[in-house]
């Protein structure tokens, strides 16, 4: 791991909750291992696997408040599930407080949550390792998904959005329409 790597990591030791951390140290190296398999860049992998929940060190209100002064764009969405606002406001954090100019690292980022449709390599790998990550709780399908997403990510990303969004279609919840446009992607790329 890179110096800079190790300042993050001791950085956000101290910010995030303890499970929060947790979780994220299981995903940089979740994504570290899906680099391995898919020839990806590992540097990048551990990278965006640390720092996606960076912007997850305060509550919503305030990530709000946050976005809004340093003018990062909400959408409507957004506004309505404020779950979904750490991953804009940690691409924000990577690049202006953590120095990660890389625009490919700070797309994983922004799209770890909700996916978008035609996904670069890392996005999906920061996507699942997110998803499937070691200390995630048992869910219907996880352990399929975990499978699939060191055999054929597309479909790992496909199962992933779709159980997602039927969780949150059954809970009651509102859907993301990115998370909907991912899944329908993926659905036809199977």
């Amino acid at each position: 791991m890179t110096e800079q790597l190790l300042e993050i990591k001791k950085d956000l030791s101290k910010k995030l909750k303890k499970d929060r951390f947790e979780h994220t140290i299981g995903v940089m190296y979740t994504a570290a291992s899906l680099a391995m398999r898919y020839g990806e860049d590992i540097q990048k992998a551990l990278t965006a696997g640390l720092l996606h929940d960076c912007g997850k060190f305060c509550p919503a209100k305030e990530q709000i408040k946050i976005c809004r002064k340093k003018g990062i764009e909400l959408t409507e969405s957004e506004l309505e599930m404020p779950a979904l606002i750490h991953a804009k406001l940690g691409a924000y954090l990577a690049e202006h407080e953590y120095g990660i100019k890389d625009r490919e690292i700070q797309d994983a980022i922004t799209y770890h949550t909700t996916g978008r449709p035609d996904m670069t390599m890392l996005e999906k790998i920061v996507y699942i390792a997110d998803y499937i990550e070691p200390n995630r709780a048992e869910i219907p399908g996880l352990s399929e998904v975990r499978r699939l997403a060191f055999e054929e990510i597309d479909q790992a990303v496909c199962r992933s959005a779709e159980s997602t969004t039927r969780y949150l279609r059954d809970g009651g919840k509102a859907v993301d329409p990115m998370t909907v446009r991912t899944y329908n992607f993926y659905k036809k790329e199977k």
